[in-house]
C-alpha cells in the first residue's frame, strides 16, 4: 500500500473515531461470507458501523491521538481486527453476546473504548453489556428525583384533603400571629 493511501485510511479511521465516541475491537476472522453478511446487516440495524482495519494503521491512529487510555488498547492489535463504531455504548457488546449464545465464537471481543475508558479482553463483555447510555442515566436520575415528590403527593391524596386543609390552617394561623 502506498504512503498516500495509508494516510487516507488513517484519516478515515480518525474521522470515524471522532464521529463515534465508542468503539469495539473484534475478531471476525473465519466467518464465511453468509455469516459476515448477517453480522454486517445486524450491525447496520443496530446503528453500528463495522469496518475491517489494518492493525498497524489503527496503531498509528491511537499513537497520534495522544490519549493514554486509548493506548491501553494497543496489545489487542494482533491478528485480524474489525472495528465496531457506535454511539450507544452497550449495543455492540449485546450483539456479540447474541452471536455467542447462538453458538458462534465470532465475533470475539478483543478490546473496547467506551465512554473514554479502555476495556481489554473478552472477559470484559459482561461489564460492557451493563454500561448505560447517557440517556438511560438521565432517565434514572429523573426517576430518582420524582420518587420523593410522588410519595408526598400520594400521601396528601390518601388523606382525603384533610392534610392540605390542616397545612393551610396552620399557615393561616402563623400569618395572623
Amino acid at each position: 500500500m502506498k504512503k498516500e493511501m495509508k494516510e487516507q485510511v488513517i484519516e478515515a479511521i480518525k474521522a470515524n473515531m471522532a464521529a463515534y465516541p465508542n468503539f469495539y475491537l473484534v475478531d471476525i476472522a473465519g466467518l464465511n461470507a453468509g455469516d459476515t453478511a448477517a453480522l454486517r446487516r445486524d450491525c447496520f440495524n443496530e446503528g453500528i458501523k463495522l469496518t475491517v482495519v489494518k492493525n498497524t494503521l489503527l496503531h498509528k491512529v491511537i499513537e497520534r491521538s495522544g490519549n493514554e487510555e486509548m493506548n491501553l488498547l494497543v496489545p489487542a492489535l494482533e491478528g485480524n481486527t474489525a472495528v465496531m463504531y457506535t454511539e450507544a455504548p452497550a449495543v455492540p457488546a449485546k450483539l456479540i453476546k447474541k452471536y455467542n449464545k447462538a453458538g458462534s465464537e465470532k465475533p470475539a471481543l478483543k478490546a473496547a473504548y467506551v465512554q473514554e475508558c479502555a476495556f481489554v479482553g473478552a472477559d470484559k463483555l459482561e461489564e460492557l453489556i451493563s454500561i448505560k447510555s447517557r440517556e438511560e442515566l438521565i432517565g434514572d436520575i429523573v426517576a430518582m428525583l420524582q420518587s420523593p415528590i410522588k410519595n408526598v403527593i400520594s400521601a396528601l391524596q390518601n388523606a382525603g384533603g384533610q392534610t392540605i386543609a390542616g397545612v393551610l390552617k396552620t399557615l393561616e394561623e402563623k400569618e395572623n400571629k
